[in-house]
């Protein structure tokens, strides 16, 4: 099973055998370390040079992702509380061909936040301040390292929501969402931060500021730099603070949780819903008897329904008039059952029982690490074919007799699938004794090349990192690839920024 004791995890370098220590980055000595305690307040330069052993755990959980999947090496954690400070450091690096993380919540799962060598990584911890608040456009600007719980929590306070809203949103920032494109959970209703992000403060590798928080909805004076860092993970510079439009926060909110007996039901369903409850639909998730029977065993939740089935649908309505929309859910609700397309389905009747329909769902990722080691995928596959990669995978690690579903002594113990159907997104766990070459052996590329085959790609959300970055010409061509290195290039000349990660190496 997967090791609790942090020193046990395996280093990624050693993991990652094929890849070596760029020797053009110099290794971190006592002046770099001098410098940076010259213009960082002391307690925010943490280095193992100092021998503390509560310096070293420090360290240590931040060179460990959330998984404990990937560990790296790194000698200094910096946390600079300005983007001045920001600008100093990256400046410092840079002339002195120092390699760089950035990291702010390190909640990541693909290994793009904690290094692979000995990177010096600067977290955005210590920014986490909420600059400003428009209750008119409802414009909010933050520092990057505000937690997206907190910021939820504020806005709300004020009648309005953020937008974005994911399981890890008590640990996750809000530099750390730009910076991986992440979707959340009602992506069909607002949208993606792509969308959301009216503006953005960066520091580039050299240490210039740029500086686009606008407020505006509407620009169109020249090229939007900000999107070229909205999914970058850190590889062109660091995100310091954000300016998000932020909703009202809906009047009348419904839930519903459904099951059905087959994919093809799902899919009349989500059909329906589209049609009858357009303006108001917020959410469509969805997850399979094998996720549920995770939430079961370690989290101690059930849903009001009254037999298991092999897949579960939750429904969110957001809108301004609780009697129009519980029509309209109501009506939805009789062509459902019209259609027979689901089997059983059970409505919330208060706003705690739909928090915990979220919690079930919420709880599925979390429950499937329960269970072991976990390999996650997170792919966008148009929806004909999006479950079929649950179905194949399944059958490919039982054909090697690697899985045997119900038979905890199998080496992968689990196959789970969950997901947003409303923007075509399902996460793969595969749970499993222990992280070992012949698991990993098959399922990469073998899932990559079949979201190609299937017209889909390789992320939905969770981004690229070292896990899938030199998968990426599975979704992208080579002629966009290249595109990318030159940006790559053209920002960060020396490769400081994230490196050994995101995009293919270049010939």
């Amino acid at each position: 099973m997967a090791t609790n004791n942090l020193e046990e995890i395996e280093f990624t370098a050693e993991h990652y055998n094929y890849l070596k220590r760029d020797e053009r980055y110099n290794r971190l000595t006592e002046e770099h370390v001098e410098y940076f305690k010259s213009i960082l307040p002391k307690e925010n330069v943490l280095c193992s040079f100092d021998n503390s052993e509560e310096t070293k755990k420090e360290l240590l959980k931040f060179n460990i992702d959330w998984m404990k999947k990937y560990r790296g090496q790194s000698q200094l954690v910096l946390l600079p509380t300005s983007t001045e400070e920001v600008s100093k450091c990256l400046k410092y690096c840079n002339d002195n061909k120092l390699a760089v993380v950035p990291q702010s919540g390190n909640s990541g799962l693909v290994g793009g936040s904690v290094p692979v060598f000995d990177e010096i990584i600067i977290s955005t911890k210590a920014m986490n301040k909420i600059l400003d608040f428009d209750d008119m456009s409802g414009v909010l600007i933050c520092n990057a390292g505000c937690v997206l719980s907190d910021l939820e929590a504020y806005a709300e306070e004020r009648g309005f929501m953020v937008p974005l809203d994911m399981g890890s949103k008590k640990y996750c920032c809000i530099g750390g969402n730009v910076s991986s494109n992440a979707g959340g959970l009602r992506y069909l209703r607002y949208g993606s931060l792509h969308s959301n992000v009216l503006g953005l403060e960066v520091v580039l590798p050299n240490g210039q500021v740029i500086d686009n928080l606008s407020r505006l909805r509407k620009d169109s004076t020249g090229y939007d730099i900000k999107q070229l860092f909205i999914g970058a993970e850190g590889t062109l510079g660091i995100v310091t603070n954000v300016a998000i439009s932020t909703p009202r926060k809906p009047k009348a909110i419904n839930a519903v949780l459904l099951s059905s007996n087959s994919w093809e039901n799902v899919q009349v369903i989500y059909k329906k819903a589209k049609e009858e409850l357009q303006e108001i639909i917020s959410a469509f998730e969805f997850f399979d008897e094998f996720a549920y029977s995770m939430v079961k065993k370690h989290m101690k939740l059930e849903a009001p329904l009254k037999q298991q089935n092999e897949f579960y649908i939750l429904i969110e309505t957001h809108g301004s008039n609780k009697e129009h929309d519980d029509a309209k859910l109501n009506a939805f609700l009789e062509t459902i059952k019209e259609c027979k397309a689901a089997q059983e389905g059970y409505v919330s009747k208060s706003n705690e029982q739909t928090r915990s329909f979220w919690v079930m769902r919420e709880s599925v990722p979390v429950a499937c690490s329960l269970n072991g080691a976990v390999f996650k995928y997170d792919l966008s596959i148009p929806m004909a074919s999006l479950y079929s990669v649950a179905v194949d995978m399944r059958k490919r690690l039982m054909d090697a007799n690697v899985y045997r579903p119900g038979d905890d002594t199998s080496e992968v113990i689990n196959v789970a699938a969950y997901g947003h159907i409303g923007d075509g997104n399902i996460h793969l766990n595969i749970s499993c004794k222990s992280y070992s070459k012949e698991i990993t052996d098959l399922i990469e590329p073998y899932i990559y090349q079949w979201t190609q085959e299937h017209h889909g790609v390789i992320s939905g959300e969770h981004g690229l990192g070292l896990m899938k970055g030199t998968y990426l010409g599975y979704s992208k061509s080579g002629v966009m690839i290249n595109i990318m290195q030159n940006i790559k290039k053209m920002l960060d000349p020396n490769n400081i920024m994230n490196p050994y990660k995101y995009l293919p190496k270049s010939q």
